[in-house]
């Protein structure tokens, strides 16, 4: 038998290389997203990617942060981006409730729907996305279901998070429910709870 050429085999090693899958993870503001994210850095050995604040749009820009998860023989490089909270409204006079000046609050706002309109524009470059739903909450809200449909609108890949099951008044049921069309794992990115559930999705939804 014939030894195989250096060609055939670099082109046997292109094609079983994995390319790095860029992962948006999408909500609105204070559904947990940057708990997620670092939830996924810390059991990843990467950087966190930020601080976790009761006050809306913590997140004001997007975080980037390379991770690779390893389950099983599968191993995937992903990178995973925080976006800002998704609203249909910034207003200013929301953060004062928070013990911000006024002067404050506008140039929070300000940024905060820059963050807004940089999220939906990544939706044009990412391979798939988490789109983290608070589990205490009504699921069917106005910017869930926009943002489900530019996902869709955008043929991006996505999985439902039902977050936050660890908290008493979580009904992950009802987002089950009310996204039953589309693949949903309930978690709880503050505690850790069904974790792997979530990475075995990312692998099998997003390296197809």
């Amino acid at each position: 038998m014939r030894p195989r050429s250096l060609i055939s085999r670099l082109l046997d090693y292109l094609r079983s290389a994995r390319r790095e899958v860029k992962i948006g993870i999408y909500g609105a503001p204070n559904v947990g997203k940057t708990t997620l994210a670092n939830r996924i850095a810390e059991d990843w050995g990467a950087e966190r990617f930020g601080e976790v604040s009761e006050i809306p749009h913590e997140t004001r820009r997007s975080v980037r942060r390379r991770v690779r998860i390893e389950l099983g023989s599968s191993r995937v490089d992903f990178e995973i981006v925080d976006t800002p909270g998704v609203t249909t409204k910034v207003d200013y006079r929301k953060f004062l409730r928070y013990g911000l000046d006024v002067k404050e609050a506008k140039q929070r706002a300000k940024e905060a729907t820059k963050g807004v309109v940089e999220a939906i524009r990544l939706l044009k470059t990412i391979d798939g996305a988490l789109v983290v739903i608070d589990s205490t909450r009504e699921p069917l809200t106005q910017v869930n279901v926009t943002l489900i449909g530019n996902l869709e609108a955008n043929e991006v890949p996505f999985i439902v998070v039902a977050n936050k099951i660890d908290l008493k008044e979580a009904d992950p049921g009802a987002v089950e429910d009310a996204f039953s069309d589309y693949p949903v794992v309930k978690v709880s990115a503050k505690t850790g709870e069904n974790m792997e559930d979530l990475y075995k999705a990312m692998i099998r939804e997003f390296t197809g």
